[in-house]
């Protein structure tokens, strides 16, 4: 550092304090001397008083090198916004990493590659390039980002739905096992499968311990890593998560709140929308590529948006309706919610009779909300008070059961456009007379 020069400079700080121009000067001469604090000083007197661009990333930097990731990142979240500056992407996507957001991460490194696609970062290279152990096993590494981990639960992780279980067992879990089999009648292997129901009964769940029983790779893909704003970019992320899964068999594919790929087209007015749709048909049919065993599991909670073509042999010809767990069902789901935990006399039978109506997600708040009334007791003398029967059930008071809206919508489909008979599952759940 020029001392000398920095000596001037804060001289005539001095007398023009109100000079921006020379205060930035003096804080960029601290932030490359590594003198973090007092450019982080000097910038946020800048901040004050005019929203600058270039301050806000300097002061990002000083968070960063400062190990300050949480503050690097809100400033950062901010600045990207709908920007194509690589400097600041790369420090945004440097700040997610360390915060282990590895998803995020994943995405602003996706921008940059978009905006160039001759950027080469080997830091990021080795964070998220997906490495494949041999030719013969062509497996995604299990050190991979997340989204990409085999999972490490099975069907015995899941409570009850043994009816469901029984249905994925026969049309998805044998013909992978046995697919000589299936070959020599000229049977697929993979393909398509809707999983419905009320929300939070645990769809997700059992896509992944299908995924476990199979010893499948599992990709989880929310819906916003598929969709962006730029146009094309949508189609693009759909052709890279089906390439994935076709370059490392066998793979399942889960896509939750799949009603927004799959509406009618019909119903999308907008050309963009349309073609994202078109695209997942494509990628679903395998026009130009082999998705011999890969699984497509989507999960909606509004199966009435979801578009005839995407119902068609081929695509998501099977069709699966989740249910709010039984009684047995949430028998087990209480035993496994409550493992692990301080109880005391649990009645898992008279937990099971009386949360009636209740999803797997309304079990666990139910929990939730017994949990912290007795860390409330807890905190007077510092010991664990345990879980009682009864300390559940009165929670249940606290909670009226998720699922009655959504079969209130879903029995008017049933009684009035179940042509296709898309909800003769649900005639028979709720024993509709026709």
């Amino acid at each position: 550092m020029d001392n000398e020069l920095l000596e001037s400079l804060l001289k005539a700080l001095e007398f023009s304090p109100t000079n921006s121009e020379l205060r930035f000067q003096i804080a960029k001469i601290y932030l490359n001397s590594f003198k973090y604090t007092r450019a982080e000083e000097h910038l946020i007197i800048l901040l004050d008083s005019n929203n600058n661009k270039e301050y806000k990333y300097l002061l990002a930097k000083c968070y960063y090198n400062q190990e300050k990731y949480n503050l690097t990142e809100v400033i950062l979240e901010e600045l990207t916004e709908n920007s194509n500056n690589i400097e600041y992407l790369e420090l945004y996507c440097n700040a997610l990493l360390k915060l282990e957001n590895h998803s995020e991460a994943l995405s602003v490194y996706q921008s940059i590659l978009q905006i160039d696609n001759r950027y080469f970062n080997p830091d990021f290279e080795s964070v998220f390039k997906l490495a494949v152990t041999s030719e013969e096993d062509n497996f995604v590494d299990e050190d991979a980002i997340a989204l990409f981990k085999k999972p490490n639960v099975n069907f015995s992780n899941v409570g009850g739905m043994d009816n469901v279980k029984e249905e994925i067992d026969l049309k998805i879990i044998k013909p992978l096992l046995h697919k000589d089999l299936y070959k020599a009648f000229g049977k697929k292997i993979g393909g398509g499968i809707l999983l419905y129901g009320p929300p939070g009964c645990g769809k997700t769940h059992i896509a992944r311990a299908t995924a476990g029983e199979i010893d499948a790779n599992f990709i989880n893909v929310g819906i916003n890593e598929i969709l962006d704003m730029w146009l094309g970019n949508s189609e693009k992320n759909l052709h890279e998560i089906f390439e994935t899964a076709r370059e490392n068999k066998t793979y399942v594919i889960f896509i939750d709140e799949i009603d927004a790929l799959g509406a009618n087209r019909n119903d999308i007015n907008k050309t963009a929308g349309r073609t994202v749709i078109n695209q997942f048909l494509s990628e679903l049919d395998g026009i130009d590529s082999n998705n011999d065993g890969i699984l497509v599991l989507g999960a909606t909670n509004t199966p009435w948006y979801i578009g005839p073509a995407f119902r068609r042999p081929g695509r998501f010809d099977r069709i699966i309706f989740v249910a709010p767990p039984d009684e047995k069902a949430r028998e087990s789901i209480f035993k496994i919610q409550l493992e692990e935990k301080p109880t005391e006399g649990i009645d898992l039978k008279q937990l099971a009779k009386k949360s009636k109506e209740y999803s797997s997600a309304d079990i666990k708040f139910s929990i939730d909300i017994a949990i912290e009334q007795k860390l409330l007791e807890s905190f007077k003398d510092g010991i664990p008070k345990p879980l009682k029967t009864k300390d559940i059930i009165k929670a249940f008071g606290k909670i009226k059961p998720s699922t009655k809206e959504w079969f209130g919508s879903v029995k008017n489909y049933a009684l009035y456009s179940n042509d296709s008979g898309l909800y003769d599952d649900i005639i028979t759940y709720l024993n509709i007379k026709k």
